[in-house]
């Protein structure tokens, strides 16, 4: 008797083709009595297989991707809220200043603050604050006797907290502002009330000056200058005494009225070259600041009205050229005598008027 034959039954071939790669599983053998178990066959690649589940192929809200790094988490670290500094300050006292530095979860952070010379590329101040409250803004305390001069600086913050962080410098939030100090506004005394007439009993009134023929004693372009340069302005110690005529060096002085030459003489340190006119009036002149070799008078001589006695010049403690003319009444520097404002009587006299 012929035993029967086995029944085999063969799986056909299949290729999975990816890309330019192609894959040729071999064939699957059906079960059989007294056979082995069929291979699984090759799936696709990202196929899900029956009762599985596919890994994302995107990041997930809260989680982390298999195989994906995830960047370093950045350190807390102090961050400039504010720094308040002035753009331009005079010189002198630093002005006020104030910061806020702020870091999460970090109640105090240290603060050092400098001023450094632009034109040196040094610091001129250095101000330790300590331990500052983070979400504060608090003012700086400048030394007592700290002094800026004139020039720019920049106020720089460094600061660290407990953990050794250090000030994280952003474009908007670099610790670092400019100053920029200024030399202080040179102030002019103010100029006196005009006087238009004297209170003295006995003095003549400028019109009644020019009524006697005076004559105005810079012969050619002048000015006033300014309040500094008027009667009863401050100097170093003392006031001025006079009215300045400003004027070319080696314009002619005249005498205003006839009278005697009391004295003249040279003041290096103040007047420089000057002379001093008594008049029967009952006022005397003094004419300083004369150029160097050009007095014509000395004491004693009588001159007439309008009559040459040296040429402007800036000789003594004088920085252009002018005459400086003072008027005394009771005489010039005598026991008695006193100065009195010769700017109405010049104004009243001079008929071609000021040039500036």
């Amino acid at each position: 008797m012929r035993r029967p034959r086995r029944a085999a039954f063969t799986a056909p071939m299949t290729i999975i083709v990816l890309g330019s790669v192609a894959l040729a599983p071999a064939p699957a053998v059906a079960q059989t009595a007294g056979g082995t178990a069929p291979k699984p066959p090759v799936r696709p690649l990202g196929e899900r297989p029956p009762g599985g589940a596919q890994a994302p192929s995107a990041p997930r809200a809260g989680g982390a991707e298999y195989g994906v790094l995830e960047p370093a988490a950045t350190s807390r670290r102090p961050v400039v809220r504010e720094l308040n500094v002035p753009s331009t300050a005079p010189a002198g006292r630093p002005p006020p200043v104030t910061l806020q530095i702020d870091e999460p979860g970090v109640g105090t952070v240290s603060v050092r603050v400098a001023v450094v010379d632009l034109s040196t590329r040094r610091p001129v101040l250095v101000v330790v604050m300590g331990w500052v409250h983070t979400g504060r803004r608090v003012p700086v305390s400048w030394p007592r006797g700290a002094r800026l001069r004139p020039g720019r600086y920049h106020v720089s913050l460094t600061a660290h907290d407990h953990h050794a962080g250090t000030l994280l410098r952003r474009a908007h939030s670099s610790g670092v502002r400019t100053l920029t100090v200024t030399a202080p506004a040179k102030r002019l005394p103010l100029a006196p009330p005009p006087i238009t007439s004297p209170s003295e009993a006995g003095v003549p009134t400028p019109a009644q000056l020019a009524a006697e023929g005076a004559v105005f004693p810079v012969a050619g372009p002048h000015t006033y200058g300014g309040p500094e340069n008027r009667f009863g302005a401050p100097r170093a110690g003392y006031t001025h005494q006079g009215q300045d005529v400003l004027t070319a060096e080696g314009t002619p002085v005249l005498a205003p009225l006839a009278g005697e030459i009391v004295t003249s003489g040279n003041q290096a340190g103040g007047a420089g070259y000057y002379a001093v006119l008594h008049t029967r009036s009952g006022f005397d002149f003094m004419f300083a600041h004369c150029q160097a070799g050009s007095l014509a008078v000395s004491s004693g001589v009588v001159v007439a009205r309008g009559q040459q006695l040296c040429l402007a010049g800036q000789t003594g403690d004088a920085t252009a050229p002018h005459l400086h003319l003072e008027m005394w009444v009771g005489g010039w520097r005598t026991v008695n005598g006193h100065p009195i404002d010769p700017l109405p009587y010049l104004q009243a006299l001079d008929r071609s008027g000021p040039t500036g």
